[in-house]
């Protein structure tokens, strides 16, 4: 076993274990925020809190996540060059205001609907929503840039005092008897700007100047990311949203499926911890025109995403009908194995996306990655919509849309393989003459 772990820890890209302990206390967060929520509230209020933790882990990390891949991606290539982060964290400011801007107007001028559709008229939970954005908008900018700057430590501080906040927080709206779900809601708005507070200073300090960075070199891509995240986020998180669009009534059955789907995912919590490292990793390879280094990290990836698969489907899969119920509360026995199965399957299914969704990324080819997850998203609508029973349905749509995701996303590196060589090949050639705009160039 020690052997095992070994292997896998060294497969892991540099700066995963520093990353690892705030990803944890962060995972954890999750479980002990719904799972506080699901004993201190009713079945109506726990399934407005699921809802809406699902919006913001769907659309906000769709809109949000992809200015920290792109800044991860612009600022360790700079750092190959010798370049400082403090243009891009500048101009990813003010691009990360606008778009956050635009998102609380939408909010804002569409607060009742909304309130009706999926909060059951409560537009206390909107403005949390807001808050909530808000959050993650603060919260993406700085780990983007410390994780391309390789500041790991920071980086893991961050989510550990996420993290341990919402903990925190939720534990002591029930110790304080606060059965609100807009309690429990506004946990998501304070922790992250709390976070971002404390690590503020460190990337200020490693923020060092540079060459500037044109608009269009941090904008080129970002539009094809955000639609892709989204549809990848579409994704992983339909189930409840769609129980609640067809089942809208069906409170104890949203109420299973947001925490049997939070319980199968707990992979992806520990995924994320090789995220940040592993798309710096690969994106200082690239940039280098390391190309045995690149793919030799892409497979090493793969074996870890395997591992956590079993690690992480196997108990869920024999022991979730019942961990629901202790830890979330939910007494009628909703779900069964089978469900916990296809839920396990399919996050397996959504981390290879996500590893090969990367190194498009890192290959520039951010308009395959899109259409690889508009095929997903296309399998898991067109599985939703077939007459039958809704969990079935929408646990079956999440299980095949990742895998459809995965089989595009392998034909598309496939077919994009030779160009995508020859870039990386050409890249130290382009690099030995660039001077500070040829560095905006290796950043698109």
């Amino acid at each position: 076993m020690k052997t095992l772990l070994n292997k896998l820890s060294a497969a892991l890209p540099p700066g995963t274990a520093a990353v690892a302990g705030g990803t944890v206390v962060l995972g954890a967060a999750s479980y002990a925020h719904l799972g506080v929520a699901g004993h201190s509230l009713s079945d109506a209020g726990y399934a407005n809190v699921s809802v809406l933790w699902t919006i913001v882990m769907s659309i906000g990390i769709g809109v949000f996540f992809p200015i920290e891949q792109e800044l991860t991606r612009i600022v360790s290539a700079r750092a190959v060059l010798g370049q400082g982060a403090a243009p891009v964290l500048r101009r990813a400011g003010l691009l990360t205001t606008g778009i956050l801007g635009a998102t609380l107007l939408v909010l804002g001028l569409g607060a009742r609907p909304i309130a009706d559709l999926l909060f059951h008229g409560d537009r206390g939970l909107v403005a949390a929503l807001g808050g909530a954005f808000t959050g993650m908008a603060v919260c993406y900018l700085t780990r983007g840039v410390l994780a391309g700057l390789g500041r790991f430590g920071a980086y893991g501080t961050h989510l550990a005092v996420d993290g341990g906040l919402r903990i925190v927080l939720a534990f002591g709206c029930a110790l304080f008897g606060l059965h609100s779900a807009l309690a429990f809601s506004l946990i998501l708005a304070v922790a992250p700007v709390v976070a971002t507070l404390v690590t503020l200073p460190t990337l200020l300090r490693a923020a060092g100047p540079g060459g500037p960075i044109a608009w269009r070199d941090l904008c080129n891509g970002l539009g094809l990311l955000v639609c892709a995240t989204l549809l990848s986020q579409a994704v992983v998180n339909a189930g409840v949203m769609s129980t609640k669009l067809l089942a809208p009534s069906d409170s104890a059955l949203i109420a299973a499926l947001m925490s049997a789907t939070v319980l199968a995912r707990v992979p992806l919590f520990v995924f994320g911890s090789l995220q940040a490292s592993l798309l710096s990793g690969l994106t200082a390879a690239f940039t280098a025109g390391d190309r045995a280094a690149f793919w030799a990290m892409l497979r090493r990836i793969a074996v870890v995403v395997s591992a956590l698969g079993l690690l992480g489907g196997v108990p869920a899969t024999v022991l979730g009908p019942w961990l629901i119920e202790v830890l979330f509360g939910i007494e009628d026995p909703v779900l069964g194995r089978l469900d916990f199965f296809l839920l396990s399957a399919g996050t397996v299914a959504y981390m290879f996306a996500m590893v090969l969704g990367q190194a498009l990324m890192v290959f520039k080819r951010h308009n395959l990655q899109l259409l690889c997850w508009g095929v997903g998203t296309a399998v898991l609508v067109a599985i939703t919509l077939v007459p039958g029973d809704v969990a079935v349905r929408v646990i079956l749509a999440y299980a095949l849309g990742s895998t459809a995701t995965v089989l595009a996303m392998l034909a598309a590196l496939r077919l994009s393989f030779p160009a995508a060589a020859a870039a990386a090949g050409e890249a130290p050639r382009q690099m030995a003459g660039a001077g500070p705009a040829g560095v905006g160039a290796a950043g698109k």
